[in-house]
């Protein structure tokens, strides 16, 4: 049976631009048109556009997903695949909260700085923060 868009949509929770998207950026096969010129996708299209939202979710970036869809596709098991993107994910939310620690750190001093002019050519103590930032 073939689905139209916004069935396909509303099966997978998304909007119908959501699938022209996703076929638009290859993650989804282009379906045959029907007379008429609507798409007509098979009935394992929702199921595919939840991976696809899934992986999203998990913070994975379409080219990646798109890797993903590609091994299965071939009828391949992607989890090896799916490790290393994963890994690799992992290792750049640990450098961000790294980055956001440090920045907390910094901000919480600048927090309890007195508003004071200080020695260094009469600036204020946050305008002399924000200039050793430089």
């Amino acid at each position: 049976m073939a689905l139209r868009v916004s069935e396909v949509a509303q099966q997978a929770g998304v909007s119908a631009d959501a699938v022209r998207f996703y076929e638009k950026e290859g993650l989804l096969p282009s379906p045959p048109r029907s007379p008429a010129g609507y798409r007509e996708y098979d009935a394992t299209i929702p199921h595919r556009i939840r991976f696809i939202k899934g992986a999203q979710e998990m913070g994975l970036k379409l080219a990646e997903i798109g890797e993903l869809l590609e091994i299965q596709d071939r009828g391949a098991c992607p989890c090896g695949h799916t490790k290393t993107l994963v890994e690799r994910r992992i290792a750049e939310i640990d450098a961000e909260i790294d980055r956001l620690s440090s920045l907390r750190t910094g901000l919480a001093g600048l927090a309890e700085l007195e508003c004071s002019a200080t020695t260094e050519s009469d600036l204020w103590a946050c305008e002399a923060e924000f200039r050793k930032r430089r």
